[in-house]
């Protein structure tokens, strides 16, 4: 089994998604035979996510890039980022690292795709709402992509950073995004949703979204299984 590299800490609780889901799936595939080896490198995230905010691309490609070299370091073979804000640098990165990183958003793509979706909301940070790098591979696979109205991207990038990273999960958060996802059902005729901030997991998942419902966390895991075992 290849070792598999994780840059973790962009937020805590995908990482600790990432690290749980990873070790249980093998060891279930397996028969309880095998575990994966995990190496994660944790980025400070005020730091990283300062280097978003303030929209200093060329530091944050600098800093994920020195984590990638340290799992390289480490000999693992299948590697990721755990948060879909960092691929705002994914090409540039990718170029750079000069090895396979295993995407996010085309994980994502290739399963809307692969269930006939031809439109679909997107849920996420604000820079990834507003951004192409979680659209691109969907667009360019023909499906449409579509996000909230400026005030509902503005609540449900608030509660991602306020709560969601925090691990605070409410019942009036749910029944907000809830009602966000229903908007864009009425509004775009969308078929389905992306989770597309590994935060979002903790609250919406398959049982309570109002649409068919993309897990980009259960769907980047599901790829890295693929390519460890």
């Amino acid at each position: 089994m290849k070792k598999i590299g994780l840059v973790g800490g962009t937020g805590p609780e995908s990482t600790l998604m990432y690290y749980r889901k990873l070790n249980e799936e093998i060891d279930r595939l397996t028969g309880g035979k095998a575990m994966p080896e995990i190496v994660i490198e944790s980025v400070d995230f005020r730091r990283m996510w300062g280097y978003v905010e303030r929209s200093e691309t060329g530091k944050l490609s600098d800093y994920l890039l020195e984590k990638l070299n340290n799992l390289a370091k480490c000999d693992a073979e299948v590697i990721a980022l755990t948060a879909v804000t960092c691929h705002v640098v994914y090409d540039e990165l990718a170029e750079r690292f000069g090895k396979p990183v295993i995407s996010i958003p085309k994980a994502v793509c290739d399963e809307a795709v692969s269930k006939g979706i031809g439109r679909i909301g997107l849920l996420g940070t604000m820079f990834t709402m507003e951004r192409d790098y979680m659209k691109k591979d969907l667009i360019n696979a023909g499906v449409q992509v579509f996000v909230p109205n400026e005030e509902d991207r503005k609540l449900v990038a608030k509660r991602i950073l306020e709560e969601l990273e925090l691990g605070i999960v409410k019942e009036s958060t749910l029944r907000e995004l809830q009602a966000v996802i229903n908007r864009m059902k009425d509004e775009n005729g969308i078929e389905g949703v992306i989770l597309g901030c590994t935060e979002l997991p903790v609250i919406l998942n398959s049982g309570n979204c109002p649409v068919e419902c993309f897990d980009a966390v259960d769907i980047h895991i599901r790829k890295l299984i693929e390519l460890a075992i």
